[in-house]
């Protein structure tokens, strides 16, 4: 049986290789703190914006995205403040014209994943924006709108600008991920950008790696067998 299609309990569960440094780890956890620290600290401190409006939820989640996955699909500049804008704006219109806070929360959530399908920015804390549009309580539903410029998409604007600065300082995870510099030179047998997307095309679902890193790993991977292919053979021990 191809071992693609054995099922174990760690598969099932959805248990995936992750063959990450502790250093990649420990990084990833300082840049979650750093990134609400500063967040608050800017948007309660600086902005004086009051604290039940300062910060949304959602945050918290696009801060993991960012700080632990930095190269993913799903956390480039777009789907972060893309996703949360047009999240928000839709979780605020359902809020406001469907009397059914159940239907209303249901509806918010399925609209804006529609139309971040639509629009190329999937970032899933924007379904938990425009949850909190919907069901955030009275002093997110006081503010209309203009829920959708602040908190929204003030605090994911400033945690992308914070994102970008703390992982300038690490040459392998800058952020974007079209700033990384882990490169390899161009050889035969590199994918084409046509070749990648005809490659998704064919899975159609969402792969959560960036096009830059798809071609590097298939490089990569080329490097290697081609390593094996010229590598002079074992002698055979039984000789």
């Amino acid at each position: 049986m191809n071992p693609i299609h054995r099922w174990s309990l760690r598969s099932l569960l959805g248990v995936e290789l992750n063959p990450v440094s502790h250093r990649e780890k420990l990084l990833s956890m300082v840049g979650g703190m750093v990134s609400i620290w500063v967040l608050i600290w800017l948007t309660q401190g600086i902005l004086h914006l009051p604290g039940a409006v300062a910060l949304i939820a959602s945050m918290g989640a696009s801060a993991v995205l960012l700080f632990a996955v930095p190269h993913g699909q799903l956390s480039q500049p777009w789907p972060v403040i893309a996703g949360h804008g047009f999240s928000a704006l839709i979780g605020v219109s359902c809020q406001k014209w469907i009397p059914d806070s159940w239907v209303a929360a249901a509806l918010a959530v399925a609209l804006s994943i529609w139309v971040m399908h639509q629009l190329k920015c999937i970032h899933p804390p924007g379904g938990a924006t425009a949850l909190t549009a919907v069901l955030g309580g009275r002093a997110i539903h006081e503010q209309g709108f203009g829920f959708v410029l602040h908190p929204v998409l003030i605090n994911a604007v400033l945690m992308v600008a914070i994102a970008v600065l703390f992982n300038a300082a690490f040459g392998w995870r800058r952020y974007p991920a079209a700033l990384g510099t882990r490169r390899l030179p161009e050889t035969g047998g590199a994918a084409t950008h046509e070749e990648i997307v005809t490659a998704l095309r064919s899975l159609d679902t969402f792969v959560d790696v960036s096009e830059q890193d798809l071609a590097l790993l298939n490089r990569l991977l080329g490097e290697l067998h081609r390593k094996a292919a010229s590598s002079p053979s074992q002698p055979d021990s039984r000789s």
